[in-house]
């Protein structure tokens, strides 16, 4: 053995609080697999773990080698785990003392703390190398006696997935732990340029994993007891093996090889979603892409959200940024999926589209959001249904059109209201729609304890739960939909003990107000439902409630 080689991760790609759960990302699983190939003993550590306990920094100076995966691409909140700060990079590299420091990931991209802000490059000092590149090929050829640099390799980080999946059973959360598959990298858009703010160009062209290579390490994952999916990380799943062109037609056959290998090797998956999908290639090739929705509609579970990178609804800022869909492309395929993903099972929607807008980028104005709000209302107006809308601010990268030309700071009033908007007048009558009174979701994880407790689903961007309980972390439990908030619900769970439930509680049952949950303490004990009826009368719960 060569001793032990702890991994930091620093990295949460998704804005968590309406986003992915606790999750994994690919970069730490073959990061564990090029340590383990070095034979060293693998330890694993979330740096939220080490914010709470920072006596952990002793284990960590007594190991031979320290890798640390930091960066953040997307700029939100975040509920399941929250990216290491530039400062708390800078401490480790500083504070820890004995192993080799090395550090990697998307913090080579650069590094802003918020949206809205430049993301520069940094000096990251304390740290005896910089993994440049592919983190685990960088790593490999590090630990080799040569330079830390390596580009992607699909046949070295393949072999690593599969030896590193183990780590998995050290995540703190695990078993609710989202395990995200890669599945390409690169962008057939890049090569216009590709979307202004976007660093996937930098990767190139797409280069695609065979499906071999996923197959195998979803059957490694699920044999450490992996049970929830996501085909994310490329720019759009409907483009898997796609061929050559900036928006090449859906082959809708190489999804199907996908999607059945994944559910072949993993026939215990509790969770199979999809992330990103580009909105152009189903209105320009709508036929094949009504093929590749029904595909992944067969093999996935339900839940699933198709996030559309939209950003803008202004035609001006589209052409500016060379986005990829016009606002008419986008409305399209958002019928489309609601035509193919809008029947429900185990109570929720097969597929939903998510968007995701984008402020700040070049040539916009106010009009840009006055169109922005019109666009939504359109949405809602013709009884449409989407999942979520995502608002932030651009986060420009370095090497990106969007670093030297935007428009950060000039609309920041508008932003505001365009979001206050969004919030008020979209986002509950949206959440309405998809979660009516009495909607049962199953399997909810409690992820945060408290007079309030907050839980999720696993999947991509679950519905956010507050269950107005005190229940334990790590809690699972089904839940039926008593209210809304802006961008979440309000839960109990089922089955709702009539009999039993704080008053706390009891006054979020549907159609309580506060003289019917006078009578209805005061007359506890209910023999049976007809009794309770007599005196709360009749509510969209009633298939859920307990005696």
């Amino acid at each position: 053995m060569s001793g032990t080689a702890f991994i930091l991760d620093g990295y949460v790609d998704e804005p968590a609080c309406l986003g992915v759960p606790p999750y994994i990302s690919p970069y730490i699983r073959t990061v564990a697999g090029v340590l383990l190939e070095h034979r060293y003993t693998v330890r694993y550590l979330t740096i939220d773990q080490l914010r709470k306990d920072p006596l952990r920094t002793a284990g960590l100076n007594k190991a031979s080698v320290l890798v640390m995966i930091a960066g953040v691409t997307v700029p939100g909140k975040y509920l399941g785990g929250t990216p290491a700060t530039l400062t708390e990079i800078q401490q480790v590299g500083h504070m820890v003392h004995g192993p080799k420091k090395v550090i990697g990931g998307p913090i080579g991209f650069g590094y802003a703390a918020e949206g809205g802000k430049p993301a520069t490059r940094q000096v990251i000092s304390g740290f005896d190398a910089f993994l440049s590149g592919e983190p685990a090929v960088s790593l490999d050829n590090y630990l080799a006696g040569n330079e830390p640099a390596g580009a992607l390799d699909y046949t070295r980080t393949d072999p690593w997935s599969i030896t590193g999946s183990s780590v998995i059973g050290q995540h703190p959360d695990y078993p609710f732990v989202m395990c995200e598959l890669e599945t390409a990298r690169g962008c057939s858009h890049g090569a216009t340029g590709g979307c202004s703010f976007c660093t996937e160009p930098f990767y190139g062209m797409p280069r695609y994993r065979l499906v071999a290579g996923i197959a195998a390490e979803v059957a490694a994952l699920h044999a450490h007891g992996a049970r929830h999916f996501r085909v994310g990380r490329q720019p759009d799943i409907l483009a898997y093996g796609a061929g050559e062109g900036e928006f090449p037609a859906p082959e809708p056959e190489k999804l199907e090889l996908l999607f059945s290998a994944i559910r072949t090797a993993a026939p215990e998956l509790k969770t199979l979603h999809i992330d990103n999908t580009n909105p152009a290639t189903i209105a320009r090739h709508e036929d094949k892409a009504r093929e590749a929705l029904r595909v992944i509609i067969r093999y996935h579970t339900s839940g699933d959200v198709a996030a559309f990178g939209m950003e803008t609804a202004d035609p001006a800022v589209v052409a500016a940024n060379n986005l990829k869909a016009r606002a008419d492309e986008v409305f399209r395929a958002i019928q489309v999926v609601n035509e193919e993903g809008g029947m429900r099972r185990d109570n929720v929607p097969e597929l939903l589209p998510g968007l995701n807008f984008v402020c700040g980028l070049a040539g916009e104005t106010e009009k840009t959001y006055e169109q922005n709000e019109q666009f939504l209302d359109l949405i809602l107006k013709a009884g449409l249904s989407v999942r979520r809308v995502n608002i932030r601010q651009v986060m420009p990268f370095e090497g990106t059109p969007a670093f030297t030309s935007n428009t950060l700071g000039k609309y920041d009033r508008r932003f505001r209201q365009f979001k206050e908007y969004v919030r008020n007048k979209i986002d509950l009558p949206m959440l309405q729609r998809v979660f009516p009174l009495g909607t049962v979701l199953r399997d909810v994880h409690v992820e945060v304890s408290g007079d309030l407790s907050f839980g999720r689903q696993m999947g991509s961007y679950p519905i956010l739960a507050g269950i107005p309980l005190r229940l334990p972390e790590r809690t699972v439990t089904d839940v039926v939909v008593v209210d809304w908030g802006m961008r979440s619900i309000t839960a109990l769970p089922v089955p709702v003990m009539i009999n039993t439930l704080p008053a706390s509680a009891l006054r979020w049952l549907p159609g309580i107000g506060k003289k019917k949950m006078a009578a209805v303490i005061a007359k506890r004990p209910f023999r049976d439902l007809e009794a309770y009826r007599n005196v709360a009368g009749k509510s969209a719960i009633d298939s859920v409630l307990g005696f």
